[in-house]
């Protein structure tokens, strides 16, 4: 008797080729990515005051200083000294190699050219409660979903070059409080977004190869972006609507008082 070959049941869906997996995480992207929030709209084309700017500042800090952490607690579940040795970059380039170096470092030479005390930004004084809930999930996600996951909700880099290079011109041309050297973080990040993506979408390809799994980062990668989408919403609630920020939130003049 010949044995039939393990073909999928009638109705059950194949996995999607590597390239049909990239397309479908990059319809996310096209679909839900924050470039599309009203915020950033009213940010890119100069229609915000400084304290609103100020507010998008102080509040993004805490996800940029978070973003090491998350990426230490991603390297610790890798057990491929190769793709280790790849992904420590990462906390390098946020980090620095020393003091006053890297992408947190550059994010500070932002707010403190908005007139935002550099203790004040620092210890977290202001930040949104949202910011904090959505930024502290993304760090909880990686560490307790399987790591190709974790790898998966870190592409929205892939779509970062187009936003920063909307977001450079536009700050630059509508705001006069803004300077080339207060944007200093978002020129290096036009080089080393691609290249993490890259690096990120090759592992996702290769790892993702059944169905169950290509639905799972077709999720986590959702997931990332109702992050930042979420950090918009409450900015825009708090500080556009207008509403009354929240208790403990920041408020114009308030880091004159911590």
């Amino acid at each position: 008797m010949t044995l039939a070959p393990n073909l999928p049941l009638a109705g059950t869906p194949a996995p999607l080729s590597p390239d049909q997996l990239e397309a479908a995480l990059r319809d996310v992207g096209a679909r839900r990515y924050h470039n599309l929030h009203p915020f950033h709209r009213l940010l890119h084309d100069g229609k915000l005051s400084a304290d609103q700017v100020r507010a998008w500042a102080l509040n993004r800090y805490y996800y940029q200083a978070m973003i090491p952490v998350k990426d230490a607690t991603i390297l610790a579940r890798m057990d491929d000294p190769a793709v280790r040795r790849v992904w420590r970059q990462r906390i390098v380039d946020h980090d620095g190699e020393q003091e006053g170096d890297g992408g947190i470092a550059r994010w500070l030479k932002l707010t403190e050219g908005l007139g935002l005390p550099r203790d004040y930004v620092v210890q977290g004084h202001g930040i949104l409660p949202a910011t904090r809930f959505a930024v502290d999930a993304y760090v909880h996600f990686v560490r307790d979903r399987p790591l190709v996951e974790a790898v998966a909700s870190s592409l929205t880099e892939m779509f970062s070059p187009n936003i920063i290079s909307e977001r450079v011109a536009g700050m630059l041309a509508n705001y006069d409080f803004i300077s080339k050297e207060t944007l200093a973080y978002f020129e290096k990040r036009l080089t080393q977004a691609p290249r993490d993506a890259d690096f990120a979408l090759d592992y996702v390809k290769r790892a993702a190869t059944t169905v169950e799994v290509q639905q799972a980062v077709i999720a986590a990668l959702t997931f990332k972006c109702d992050v930042l989408w979420a950090q918009l919403d409450a900015l825009h609630h708090a500080y556009v609507v207008p509403c009354l920020p929240p208790p403990g939130a920041w408020t114009p003049g308030a880091e004159r008082a911590a």
